[in-house]
């Protein structure tokens, strides 16, 4: 009996010598937008996104972002994508995910892998903060996503529908 092995994908590149077109971004990079406040001592309450690579710099394979929350900075709540996969991945403090049955508490090097319509939702309920990369695919503009949803309290229920559904999410 023979193992199946998934093959890869087709050749994309067709030169001979490589490109020179790798992107460096040290972990020290400030965050490309941070929404809520900062408290006098320096801590942050709110959310700040670093964006790793956007589905304009990966030309759509995927979307990569940094997440670093706040204390009790909350999350969005249960909701599913039409267009794309979502993966998250802890790196530091307790991330609670829900895996579309039930809440777990992922600390530092826990991974959360959602397909295509999977009900999930996360938030840091913690008093401390929390760090975690979250992995789209393929990508999507999501930059406009974080950078709106400070806004969603100033919308009517039918702007904030319409701003969710355009981007790819699904509130249940």
């Amino acid at each position: 009996m023979s193992l199946l092995h998934p093959s890869y994908p087709a050749p994309r590149y067709f030169g001979e010598q490589g490109e020179l077109n790798a992107r460096f971004r040290p972990a020290t990079a400030e965050p490309d937008f941070v929404s809520g406040p900062v408290t006098p001592s320096g801590t942050r309450t709110g959310t700040a996104y670093h964006y790793l690579s956007t589905t304009t710099s990966t030309d759509g394979e995927y979307g990569l972002y940094r997440v670093e929350m706040g204390p009790e900075a909350g999350g969005p709540s249960t909701h599913f994508h039409k267009a794309m996969s979502e993966a998250f991945f802890v790196l530091s403090g307790a991330v609670r995910l829900f895996d579309g049955e039930q809440w777990v508490t992922a600390t530092s090097g826990d991974h959360l892998y959602v397909p295509v319509g999977g009900l999930h939702a996360f938030r840091n309920d913690s008093a401390e903060p929390a760090s975690m990369l979250m992995l789209f695919a393929p990508g999507a503009p999501r930059e406009e996503y974080f950078e709106g949803l400070p806004q969603l309290a100033d919308l009517s229920d039918a702007e904030r529908t319409e701003f969710c559904e355009r981007h790819d999410s699904f509130f249940v």
